[in-house]
């Protein structure tokens, strides 16, 4: 049968319905989310301490994938009772990640440079192993919270800064509360960006401690755009101003975000260092609930 050209095209638009009828509306799909939810471990270091691999089961229920380490030992090579190596072999069995470590460099301050280079290199390794992009300075001790110490340490963290990047990861600096406190005319916040290089010190955002230093994380993030590659993200109780879990407290994350472009994110985790309404791990699944209802879109 020879089809002229007004035929054939009925059929194909025949054919065409016909195809479209079977497979239905095609649905855009959601976009992905742009980070994962994080969480600090040491949130939960009380169940760590007796079951690291069911607090991670536990945690990935929850809906974490995700985490920070802290505790790693340099003389063994252990985190959490694991040699290194197993404790990635656990994250890798599970489908979870770790992208950055909290590491002991503030007990480096007096250390020379061919020590902090050595045990830097520990940490490294580690952190290698570990597939985990990001070391980061977790505080400072009391008698470095002064103009001299924060000079002191400005200097460290370049040195720490220049020999991780080199070795191809990130290195930043975490900050509490006492780097916004006069110190005479200048704070240790003050003395860290003016003394380090942008390139190997970035900066992990803890919110908490800003807010309750009567800082606004956009006005910070505002002042060094891109250097903020992390966030801590935490809320504090109306009353006593301590820790409390997301959404309970007086910090209104819903307006009180930067632009995570503008800063320069890549990883954020919530965080609950104590007061826990029950324990440490109700505390985990109500941050989480609460972030996945209110903050998912500007994460």
């Amino acid at each position: 049968m020879k089809l002229n050209f007004t035929t054939f095209s009925l059929l194909v638009l025949f054919f065409g319905l016909l195809s479209s009828c079977t497979t239905g509306p095609q649905k855009k799909s959601s976009p992905l989310p742009k980070h994962k939810i994080g969480l600090q471990l040491f949130s939960v270091r009380d169940a760590m301490a007796k079951d690291p691999k069911g607090t991670l089961i536990a945690l990935k229920e929850m809906g974490y994938e995700d985490f920070e380490t802290y505790g790693f030992d340099p003389e063994t090579a252990t985190i959490y009772g694991y040699p290194v190596a197993e404790f990635k072999a656990t994250l890798d069995e599970l489908g979870l990640t770790t992208t950055s470590g909290h590491y002991g460099f503030a007990e480096l301050m007096e250390a020379s440079p061919e020590e902090v280079s050595a045990y830097v290199a520990k940490c490294i390794a580690a952190a290698k192993t570990l597939e985990s992009p990001y070391l980061t300075w977790p505080f400072v001790l009391e008698d470095y919270r002064n103009p001299a110490g924060f000079e002191r340490l400005a200097k460290l963290l370049n040195q720490i800064g220049q020999q991780v990047t080199e070795a191809g990861l990130g290195f930043a600096y975490h900050n509490h509360g006492y780097e916004f406190e006069d110190l005479g005319g200048i704070t240790g916040y003050n003395i860290i960006f003016e003394n380090t290089n942008t390139d190997w010190v970035k900066m992990q955002l803890d919110m908490y401690w800003a807010v309750h230093s009567g800082k606004t994380p956009k006005e910070l993030v505002a002042a060094q755009p891109g250097r903020y590659v992390m966030w801590h993200i935490k809320d504090m109780h109306k009353e006593s101003r301590d820790y409390t879990e997301m959404g309970q407290g007086s910090i209104d994350y819903t307006s009180m975000l930067p632009d995570p472009k503008t800063s320069g994110l890549q990883y954020y985790y919530i965080e609950q260092g104590g007061n826990f309404a029950v324990n440490s791990m109700e505390s985990a699944k109500t941050s989480i609930r609460y972030v996945k209802e209110n903050l998912l879109d500007q994460l």
